[in-house]
């Protein structure tokens, strides 16, 4: 073989700089993520932290909307400040030392609070990836929570308070075609094989391979003989039940070779192909939850607005009516196995040219569709991906944040139901909403100035927000007393690990990789507790 050419210098160590992570996204992903561009509102502890989780990685650019001076508070928890920049403005000063840590990003600093923006020039946040806020009045969240989910701009809303924190994430419809499970189930067809794979498995005769051969023979040629002996036994059926399954597993076993003594030789092959049963006699069939994506509306009512992933769905569900017979197309991906190579390689051939030829058929067809509704060019690599991923694609269909602020009904009841639970989050979740509306009320956080003296007044704003929910106040103030305590204050360590799980999202929506949190997470540091709850 041809050794490979050479990569430019720029290459080689771009490549090395980012090589754990192209590990999990790939070249695509990390594409994906240098087209980005965030916008954070309010470089506090937690904005920072934020930014540093996702400016290592390597975003494209960076904004900064802070209109706040530098005090000795933001000094004290803010790793990305210096005693230097003490009453200079602590976005910019912020935006300097977090571009030290990768040049190849690109940063800005907007010196004007965000409400002003909104007024003035709310085409601002048009341009931005994704919309990240620290720090914000009840006014200003609701105010920029609507105008972002107006124009399609994803939000996550931060708070770091204490031992506490939490973010929420707010978009409209969010589509994930590389999910990343955990156990990815094999797509090997044998029950309805493709015509080239029946033609190859079927031309193998165990009982005749030569015995230097007879451990290499691959699991799934042994799997698929040991169910056609099965099956003429059967009525031709398909082993679904335990027993139907072991009885293969037994029939395998009688495949193996014997020594003169007629003990069974140990070939790994063979127990591979024990191992994997259960997985590969799983039936081919379209999953229920692609299926319902398949036909929903967005997908079935296309217009030259449609987003790239419901024309690729409209594509991919002609091809499930027509050439795929009511099934997705190959995936083209051969787990691991025992056999020699050129068994392995073609075998491999054979799934991967299945897939190529199942996926070009759907890219025909999403060119129609482009060409009739004259919307976004999908590229050819972009459909091969979605033939790919078929059997995993994930929808998140989002809420607007202005309808948890303003207790509906259904969110009313949604938080009274798991306020009932014992020892529940839910709790911290009213804490800060409460103390939220103490900000906006009062224009400092609850504890600033007089631990003592707030405890009253934060209590009241926590008996609103429960009466709100129709729900009686909390027996003890034992959190009332902490909140005060806190005094507004971050914790860094708080604020490090909530800034790096707030960016893992970040990345997520922009990559549209991984399945991001459906809507709120909270964090407890003092119980080390965490939970999520989907408004």
């Amino acid at each position: 073989m041809a050794s490979p050419s050479p990569k430019s210098p720029e290459q080689s160590e771009k490549t090395k700089q980012y090589d754990r992570q192209l590990r999990l996204w790939g070249d695509h992903g990390q594409t994906a993520l240098e087209h980005g561009h965030i916008c954070l509102i309010n470089a506090n502890a937690l904005g920072t932290e934020i930014l540093k989780s996702i400016v290592l990685p390597g975003v494209g650019a960076i904004t900064i909307v802070d209109d706040k001076i530098v005090s000795d508070e933001d000094i004290g928890s803010n790793f990305f400040l210096e005693c230097s920049s003490k009453s200079l403005n602590r976005g910019a000063e912020a935006l300097r030392l977090l571009l030290e840590l990768n040049p190849a990003v690109r940063g800005h600093a907007v010196q004007e609070p965000p409400d002003q923006i909104l007024k003035e020039n709310p085409e601002f946040f048009k341009s931005f990836s994704v919309v990240i806020a620290t720090a914000l009045g009840e006014k200003t969240i609701q105010e920029l929570a609507q105008h972002l989910w107006d124009i399609n701009v994803p939000l996550i809303l931060c708070r770091s308070v204490g031992f506490l924190g939490s973010f929420r994430i707010q978009m409209r419809e969010h589509a994930v075609i590389e999910t990343h499970p955990d156990n990815e189930q094999t797509d090997l067809r044998l029950d309805v094989p493709f015509q080239a794979l029946s033609d190859y498995l079927n031309c193998f005769d165990i009982d005749a391979v030569d015995l230097k051969d007879h451990g290499h023979i691959p699991w799934i040629v042994i799997i698929y003989k040991a169910v056609q002996k099965w099956q003429s036994q059967n009525a031709n059926g398909w082993p679904m039940s335990r027993k139907e399954k072991n009885e293969i597993k037994n029939i395998i076993l009688e495949f193996v070779r014997k020594d003169e003594n007629d003990v069974p030789i140990s070939e790994e092959n063979f127990e591979e192909a024990i191992r994997a049963v259960n997985t590969a006699l799983v039936p081919t069939f379209l999953p229920v939850k692609i299926q319902e994506l398949l036909y929903c509306t967005s997908a079935t009512n296309l217009s030259k607005d449609s987003a790239p992933f419901w024309v690729m769905c409209a594509a991919l569900r002609g091809f499930v009516e027509g050439e795929g017979k009511g099934k997705l197309p190959v995936k083209g991906v051969l787990p691991d196995m025992t056999a020699s190579t050129d068994h392995y390689i073609k075998l491999q051939n054979l799934y991967r040219t299945q897939a190529a030829m199942d996926a070009e058929i759907v890219y025909r067809k999403v060119l129609q569709i482009v060409a009739q509704l004259h919307c976004e060019n999908i590229s050819e690599a972009d459909v091969k991906l979605f033939c790919r991923h078929a059997h995993d694609l994930y929808l998140l269909c989002g809420s607007n944040i202005v309808t948890e602020y303003q207790l509906n009904s259904s969110v009313a009841t949604f938080i009274s139901r798991h306020l009932e639970e014992p020892d529940v989050m839910m709790v911290h979740y009213i804490m800060l909403r409460a103390a939220e509306m103490f900000q906006s009320e009062h224009c400092r956080a609850p504890g600033d100035w007089d631990p003592e003296g707030d405890i009253s007044k934060l209590k009241a704003c926590v008996t609103k927000v429960l009466s709100d929910v129709s729900c009686s106040p909390f027996p003890k103030d034992d959190h009332i007393h902490e909140m005060c305590r806190y005094g507004g204050a971050e914790i860094h360590s708080v604020s490090a690990f909530l800034g790096g799980c707030t960016a893992q999202e970040a990345i997520k929506l922009i990559t549209k990789q991984y399945k991001p949190v459906n809507n709120t997470f909270i964090f407890d540091a003092a119980s080390t507790n965490s939970a999520t709850f989907a408004f």
